[in-house]
């Protein structure tokens, strides 16, 4: 069964959602998932009585707080490289589905105008 056909619309060539976005294994194709998540939703809110226990504790040296800020800044970098390189791998796949669509596409054109000559 042929594919459906495209609408052409100023100078775009517009095609059905599931021959423009072809399903890929180990891939997303949802964006948001490569986009940074909000760090402040992540951070539990204390309340009043949590304050209270929290002046129980020495406070931590600034060199400490300064160690432990750049191992979590470390830790998510490392995450958002490795995170960068998954969203690479799969646009490099997409591409090369798309390229195979793309000539099973003009295969077909030219098979069907092919049939139009002749008649």
């Amino acid at each position: 069964e042929p594919p459906p056909r495209t609408q052409e619309s100023g100078g775009s060539l517009f095609a059905p959602k599931e021959y423009v976005q072809p399903t890929l294994p180990g891939c997303t194709s949802d964006l948001a998932s490569y986009q940074l998540h909000n760090p402040t939703s992540s951070i539990p809110q204390c309340s009043a009585e949590d304050s209270a226990h929290s002046s129980q504790k020495p406070i931590e040296k600034p060199l400490e707080k300064r160690e432990l800020r750049l191992m979590k800044n470390r830790e998510a970098a490392r995450e958002c490289r490795r995170k960068k390189k998954e969203y690479i791998r799969c646009l490099e796949q997409r591409v090369v589905v798309l390229e195979n669509q793309r000539k099973s596409l003009m295969e077909e054109l030219r098979a069907l105008k092919d049939i139009h000559k002749v008649e």
